[in-house]
């Protein structure tokens, strides 16, 4: 078995004991099993950090069910091989070799070694993000709740957060507390770090580390690096601004705040849409102008090794560089004086390509099974689906039990990804020793 069968099967797994756990009578709030597609999305749902939900989490599942709820994030969030590692770590056994190759395949590393370090690191990162956010909210929470909910309360939605799910145990998501800044910009900031990539909040801390210490050791940033911090920054920048033009005048989402708690609403809008689920405003009651630009920004979605999904940052760089390049006449592609070889370029529009067509294939199944709901919200669903974002129009719990199945196999795709599924499939990778003369021939 190869590195990404086991991935995908292991998410499979993962996935099924979810699924069986969700299911028991101690899950749900009213004592008795639950129906099989329910557990199952709610599971998919949690594994593939999306957020989609077909009922009231809070609800709907006992304390039991959250806190499965929870760790299925969790685990999700790392990932599969990450999470095994760390259960490894924790039982002191040793790692074969096929478990080290798998780990290097799935963090995608350059070294073996460096796998196991680079898991011990994002343990670190994780805990400390979580427990900051944790803390940060508790304050917040015990205004309207009593102390022991609102530590619940604080790590559920710190984990859902920084996992860049969107789960939440209030009924209206977060619409409660849309005229409480605070609760927008410490969610938010959880969502960007989750979802930035571990790599990027390494090499900052590492950047961080030397500018304050005696040793003034040149660092330089990978590629990665500054790709994923440029294009995230310009993306949340292009969504705060546009959200706020296309809803400060609809009464309905953002024209019923004040200018300040406007701005951070749109703000919070552009974070969200980023693979994270969580929203503030009415997603249904947003213009058709909103929801399109909802729409491309969780196609793109995060950035890659985070906790996010889509096409991912560096992917769509690549794409407008490549586009730019092509406009300009020039045959390679440069980023901040390095040249980006043609082998990462094929990769990138291989994701794109097949991105687009699991969007499209997901679209048109869920316009036959429960063609009543409007193509843009069906095109939300699956879009949000696929990039394992979470955001809904109002629409999740009316699927049928088709669309259900649709969705839960739209958001497994997404969150193994499609170049890892197919390499799951077709096993034989090897590079083909034939060489074919070139031709050219017309285009656009």
């Amino acid at each position: 078995m190869n590195p990404a069968r086991t991935i995908c099967l292991g998410f499979v797994a993962v996935i099924a004991i979810g699924t069986f756990l969700l299911m028991l009578p101690i899950s749900t709030s009213n004592g008795t099993w639950s129906d099989l597609i329910t557990a199952l999305f709610t599971s998919t749902s949690a594994v593939c950090v999306t957020g989609l939900s077909v009922v009231d989490v809070g609800k709907f599942y006992s304390f039991w069910g959250q806190l499965f709820l929870t760790l299925l994030v969790q685990i999700g969030g790392l990932g599969y091989m990450t999470a095994t590692t760390i259960l490894l770590l924790l039982i002191g056994r040793r790692f074969s070799l096929r478990d080290k190759v798998t780990l290097q395949s799935a963090l995608d590393t350059n070294g073996i070694r460096s796998g196991l370090q680079l898991v011990k690191s994002i343990i670190a990162v994780t805990m400390l993000f979580e427990l900051t956010g944790v803390f940060a909210l508790m304050p917040i929470f015990s205004q309207k709740m009593s102390f022991t909910e609102s530590v619940w309360q604080s790590i559920f939605h710190s984990v859902n957060a920084f996992n860049n799910a969107g789960f939440s145990l209030f009924t209206d998501n977060l619409m409660g507390y849309v005229n409480s800044p605070m609760v927008s910009i410490i969610i938010g900031l959880l969502i960007i770090f989750g979802g930035i990539g571990y790599q990027v909040i390494l090499e900052g801390y590492l950047w961080l580390r030397t500018k304050f210490s005696r040793d003034r050791d040149y660092i330089s940033f990978s590629l990665t690096f500054c790709v994923a911090t440029s294009t995230t920054i310009a993306l949340l920048l292009f969504g705060t601004i546009f959200f706020w033009l296309t809803e400060f005048s609809n009464s309905e989402t953002l024209g019923k705040l004040p200018l300040f708690d406007q701005i951070i609403g749109a703000w919070f809008q552009s974070v969200t849409t980023r693979t994270a689920g969580f929203n503030t405003i009415d997603n249904g009651k947003m213009t058709v102008t909103g929801i399109f630009i909802t729409i491309a920004l969780m196609f793109i979605g995060a950035s890659p090794g985070g906790t996010g999904g889509g096409i991912k940052t560096t992917t769509a760089r690549i794409l407008a560089s490549c586009t730019g390049a092509a406009l300009q006449g020039r045959d390679q592609i440069n980023l901040y004086k390095l040249q980006v070889p043609n082998g990462l370029i094929l990769k990138a529009v291989g994701v794109a390509v097949g991105s687009l067509f699991t969007v499209i294939c997901s679209t048109g199944l869920l316009s036959l099974t429960d063609r009543n709901m409007g193509f843009i919200n069906i095109l939300f669903e699956a879009t949000s689906a696929f990039a394992t974002v979470g955001l809904s129009t109002g629409i999740t719990s009316s699927l049928s039990s088709a669309g259900r199945l649709v969705i839960i196999a739209t958001m497994y795709i997404g969150r193994v990804g499609v170049l890892l599924l197919m390499a799951a499939i077709f096993t034989d990778t090897r590079p083909s020793l034939i060489k074919y003369p070139q031709e050219s021939m017309l285009v656009g």
